[in-house]
């Protein structure tokens, strides 16, 4: 028990679920991929839409679990279970996205999304110790 509360990496664990919600942010604005995400899923962007609240709060507790995930593996010695962790994610968000009937890019956007969260998340681990 004590390897997945006691001796993770906290701070690594919050600086990069927070820098990783940041980066969804940033990866969904139309800045970046927000737009052609929006199309590929139906979404009409234009005017004043604001993302629903318990879709952020969900997000936000999922991206700070899968860094905690990636903190357990961290302090366990469990990279590759971690990576195979990120694996299923992405595939089983393209299943996903295949079942909706989401368009192939909007589909990549989601899963490059994960995939890159998920690199935060790993690089945190080694760089904040």
């Amino acid at each position: 028990m004590s390897g997945i509360i006691a001796d993770v990496n906290w701070l690594a664990v919050g600086v990069s679920a927070v820098l990783s919600f940041m980066l969804g942010a940033l990866w969904y604005s139309p800045k970046m991929f927000g737009a052609k995400w929006a199309e590929g899923v139906g979404i009409d962007m234009e005017g004043e839409m604001k993302p629903p609240a318990i879709a952020m709060v969900t997000q936000l507790l999922g991206t700070a679990l899968l860094s905690w995930v990636i903190g357990v593996a961290a302090v366990t010695h469990a990279l590759a279970a971690a990576i195979l962790t990120v694996i299923m994610l992405v595939m089983m968000i393209a299943s996903n996205g295949m079942w909706a009937g989401k368009s192939n890019t909007a589909i990549s956007i989601e899963c490059g999304y994960i995939a890159a969260i998920s690199t935060i998340m790993i690089v945190a681990q080694g760089v904040l110790r």
